[in-house]
């Protein structure tokens, strides 16, 4: 069973590496991923992404080459990276990053399966649905 008061690791070292488009970041637990740009962006924990609650969440398509063209703490346990499809609204904490390092492929494979069931691939342009946007975010 999972102990609820778990301490979390922190961040030790973060470095964005724009030729290879990988955050690598380390963690004072030992523990050091090097996390792909394109999987922080279509795992992104904002609300264009993930929706606004479970089974609203919406494939990111197209995304194989995005950057991170910035990058700014958030207090002292996250951080929120600009993309370079203009993407700036995901906030991404120290567990979460902790988590898209320690489980990314469980994650590829469930971003995967998602495109193969929506007949997209990772490189398709993601299609505009009419009225789709929820109006409640700026892009």
């Amino acid at each position: 069973m999972a102990n609820p008061k778990i301490q979390v690791a922190a961040p030790t070292a973060l470095t964005v590496h724009q030729a290879s488009r990988v955050l690598e970041i380390a963690f004072d637990d030992g523990a050091s991923f090097r996390i792909p740009f394109e999987l922080m962006r279509v795992y992104s924990p904002s609300a264009e992404v993930q929706g606004h609650g479970p089974g609203q969440e919406v494939l990111q398509t197209g995304k194989r080459m995005v950057g991170i063209t910035d990058i700014q703490a958030v207090g002292h346990y996250a951080v929120q990276p600009r993309f370079s499809d203009g993407h700036d609204t995901g906030i991404f904490s120290w567990p979460y990053l902790y988590h898209l390092g320690a489980d990314q492929a469980e994650l590829w494979q469930r971003y995967e399966s998602r495109l193969a069931a929506a007949g997209a691939s990772r490189d398709d342009a993601m299609p505009v649905a009419a009225g789709s946007a929820c109006g409640s975010h700026s892009h």
